[in-house]
């Protein structure tokens, strides 16, 4: 099947091109970029007004399954990661059992192949089980398919563990995701520590936390020559660690979510679980931090961490409620209004960070829009105003902050391998 896009803003971070030309699909893969394309098409797309752009890439997703499937399933949130405008998308390995072995890459990657419709890279745990004890089999895991791995939902407390971890890691060309927090620092926390968390009653979490976690990382990264990428910063203090580090000439990388570039804790005035994330919402002074990080591409990533839950997971007390917000279908309007309309990036920056950035960091070979490469695209109306409805999502589950906020951006069209998965901004088998 062939299919012209005509007339849009290519925006390829990779290949620094920002014009407006058309593009042609062939069986799935890129073979012209030009202006005045005059091929015939069995599909014409008018892209007049839009960004054409690699395929979003997520780097830090949770799908829930298997074992928790009341929240979200593979099907699911891949098509709410097609909505939102990503085409491959990396799950993190908590879930029921624990993505630990390379039986269970190949589980997730043969039900994503058969329900999925973005692609799936699985995460591998770095434990058995996430228990912190005994390594999982990294290797088997790596040849199975898994682009990295990560004990995503707390930290590796055995630093000589992790750095054993990262030597198998550097040996298999992966890098290692980590999720930095201290627990005996968290001790019990829901919330930021500071004013927010006083006026409210509520246990506070110290940037500390944090930090002390990154900093360890860091250094038994540096004495293993591994890659090391930080999930979901969210401090002042974490991100000049970061930067030392790359001064240094350190190969790490970072990511920055969405809730945590958008919201600070003072948006925290009840108890509505919804607010509830990990690592909380921060200061406004770190908020500044992250912007001005992303800014400098200090942080050279953006990953949502959608973390679906039940109504009934977070319809409950605070300190009770689920840590975690659905991401996939907020991450791109929320980028173009509070990054670029915000003068922070451009939106060759804003794709590089959640596109040709990601695909670095992970090492394959996706997020650019070159001739010869497989034709994951996404279209996007960088004008299209509209409130975020929770209720449109394709996600399970709704937990959001965002229900009612006013943005700008929507993916019209995704295209995984030349398939239109998502056609004027709704799932094409929706449509049928």
């Amino acid at each position: 099947m062939k299919i012209l896009i005509q007339n849009g803003q290519i925006i390829d971070p990779a290949s620094q091109t920002n014009a407006i030309m058309d593009l042609l699909v062939e069986d799935g893969m890129i073979i012209k970029i030009e202006k005045n394309i005059t091929d015939n098409a069995d599909k014409i797309i008018d892209a007049d007004g839009c960004w054409v752009t690699p395929g979003l890439i997520d780097v830090h997703v949770h799908l829930r399954e298997p074992g928790y499937e009341y929240k979200e399933t593979i099907a699911t949130g891949t098509r709410s990661a097609a909505k939102g405008g990503f085409t491959t998308i990396c799950p993190m390995p908590n879930t029921n059992p624990v993505c630990d072995s390379d039986i269970m890459v190949e589980y997730i990657k043969l039900k994503a192949e058969r329900e999925g419709v973005v692609h799936v890279l699985p995460i591998g745990a770095i434990t058995k089980g996430q228990k912190g004890e005994e390594l999982s089999n990294i290797g088997k895991m790596a040849k199975a398919g898994a682009c990295a791995i990560s004990e995503d939902g707390k930290s590796v407390p055995s630093s000589g563990l992790l750095k054993t971890a990262m030597k198998y890691a550097k040996m298999f060309d992966i890098p290692v995701l980590s999720h930095c927090e201290d627990m005996a620092l968290v001790g019990g926390g829901s919330m930021n520590a500071g004013p927010a968390a006083q006026l409210l009653g509520l246990k506070g979490i110290s940037n500390d936390s944090e930090e002390v976690i990154v900093a360890r990382d860091i250094i038994l990264a540096k004495s293993t020559d591994s890659k090391l990428h930080i999930c979901h910063i969210s401090t002042k203090g974490s991100i000049e660690f970061l930067r030392q580090a790359k001064a240094a000439g350190q190969s790490v990388t970072a990511e920055a979510t969405p809730h945590h570039f958008t919201l600070s804790d003072d948006f925290i005035t009840d108890y509505d679980g919804n607010t509830k994330m990990n690592p909380p919402l921060r200061s406004k002074e770190d908020v500044a931090a992250i912007c001005q990080a992303l800014k400098e591409n200090v942080i050279e990533i953006i990953a949502t961490d959608h973390a679906p839950h039940s109504v009934d997971e977070k319809n409950c007390e605070y300190e009770k409620a689920a840590f975690g917000i659905v991401g996939l279908e907020t991450a791109l309007p929320l980028g173009i209004k509070v990054l670029v309309e915000g003068g922070w990036l451009t939106p060759m920056e804003l794709i590089a960070k959640m596109t040709w950035n990601p695909a670095k960091m992970l090492g394959i070979d996706k997020g650019t829009l070159s001739i010869g490469k497989a034709a994951d695209i996404t279209i996007i109306d960088p004008n299209a105003e509209y409130k975020i409805d929770p209720s449109t999502f394709a996600s399970k589950s709704k937990n959001t902050p965002f229900g009612g906020f006013d943005v700008k951006g929507k993916v019209l069209y995704t295209l995984v391998d030349g398939n239109i998965v998502v056609e004027n901004g709704a799932l094409v088998e929706d449509l049928a």
